[in-house]
């Protein structure tokens, strides 16, 4: 077992619950990096970008820890979904993707500063919405207010009943952070998982 501390550089709820899945003692630091894209950025270049920045940052006040960054970029045909930040917007953003395949870009990095050894892995997660109605959307919105998500669906909970399909690999990547995907990262660096 590697006995080196792990930081999760990030505030999010999703990933720390994620994270506590396997098992390992971990602090979480929301670190503070402006999450915006680059101009003409495509998404997944933007969850990559992202995920390093927030690995990065965090290992300058844990130098070292090993850091675990992530960052997921939701994509309407090359164009970034962000969070709908209100209910309103969630709401016309469900419209937007009623009947539509969205990509799901979670990008994971694992950086040890003092070692200079960094893993990265981007997962994507094809997402079919079924077409919605008014009603459809306004229910679940009732049930499950998804404003702090991008694609305001949650697709662990009531979210999973908009959707017609998915496919991809992790499904945890898309709730945010693809333990697969970092299960081999750390297994690579030592530690015991499971």
């Amino acid at each position: 077992m590697n006995h080196t501390s792990i930081v999760l550089a990030s505030g999010s709820p999703y990933r720390r619950e994620l994270l506590s899945r396997l098992g390992l003692d971990f602090e979480a630091w929301s670190p503070d990096v402006d999450e915006s894209p680059r101009p003409a950025e495509p998404p997944r270049d933007t969850a990559v970008r992202l995920a390093r920045l927030k690995a990065e940052t965090a290992a300058r006040k844990f130098p070292e820890a090993w850091i675990i960054g992530s960052d997921q970029v939701a994509d309407l045909d090359g164009r970034p979904i962000n969070k709908p930040g209100s209910l309103e917007g969630a709401r016309a953003q469900l419209r937007e993707l009623s009947g539509h395949s969205v990509l799901f870009h979670t990008a994971v990095c694992l950086w040890n500063k003092r070692l200079a050894r960094r893993h990265e892995r981007l997962v994507t997660t094809d997402t079919a919405f079924r077409r919605l109605t008014e009603a459809e959307i306004d229910r679940y919105l009732a049930r499950e207010p998804a404003i702090d998500c991008a694609g305001s669906a949650k697709s662990e909970g009531l979210g999973i009943s908009l959707l017609a399909r998915l496919s991809g690999e992790d499904p945890t990547a898309l709730v945010g952070l693809p333990l697969i995907a970092l299960s081999a990262m750390l297994r690579a660096e030592g530690f015991d998982i499971p």
